[in-house]
């Protein structure tokens, strides 16, 4: 009757625990079709709903906070961060659009299913760093890898840093952003992650990314 109990007990846990893991996912190196149109249609519907700027400025905003790690930029404006551009990202950005398309034509517009195949088949994910530094220059030659755990991944590429603009908020002067490019066979989506930036100034900027909030 103990052992029933204890059984019972485990069974009981394990159902809890993957309850619990619901609603918890991580970046989708592969996707189905399926899983694309959802996608679309994920990022064509809060676009429809928008009637005025301010609510497309509201809705792409919603979109780059989806993907984004490190720093809140709306508790910490010039923290470091980092936009994902994950292939569900980058197909929620062709479903908003469709959407504009749509209105501006008066008739619904679907992007072809070769576009959608070929962000299905990209092998890199595209990301977007932001950061803060104290000349217009800093983030010149900046190199980027992504640490997780012992291991660590270098970029397919790194784009050209962009020259700083006027930081209009407290902290450094400047704010500059730059891309780098992540070969999604090199890096596990699931593990605990760093993106660290090395400065030419031998300044370095870590950048925790939870991929478990990413897709």
């Amino acid at each position: 009757m103990i052992v029933h109990k204890h059984i019972a007990l485990l069974l009981g846990l394990i159902g809890v625990l993957a309850g619990g893991n619901s609603d918890v996912w991580a970046i989708d190196a592969t996707l189905s079709s399926d899983e694309a149109h959802k996608a679309l249609e994920m990022g064509r519907i809060p676009m429809e709903k928008a009637n005025s700027p301010e609510d497309v400025k509201n809705v792409l905003q919603q979109a780059s906070l989806a993907t984004r790690v490190g720093a809140d930029p709306e508790k910490e404006p010039c923290g470091a961060s980092a936009v994902l551009r994950t292939k569900r990202y980058r197909l929620e950005a062709f479903g908003r659009q469709e959407a504009a398309e749509s209105k501006k034509r008066k008739t619904d517009v679907r992007m072809p299913e070769e576009f959608i195949q070929k962000v299905m088949d990209m092998p890199n994910m595209e990301m977007e760093v932001q950061l803060c530094g104290d000349d217009e220059y800093f983030a010149e030659s900046a190199l980027i890898e992504l640490q997780q755990g012992s291991k660590r991944i270098k970029p397919i590429d790194i784009g050209k840093a962009e020259r700083g603009r006027k930081n209009e908020t407290n902290g450094p002067a400047f704010r500059s952003r730059f891309t780098a490019l992540f070969a999604y066979e090199q890096f596990d989506p699931n593990a605990a992650s760093v993106f660290v930036v090395n400065l030419q100034d031998g300044k370095e900027i870590r950048i925790p990314a939870d991929f478990s909030k990413v897709r």
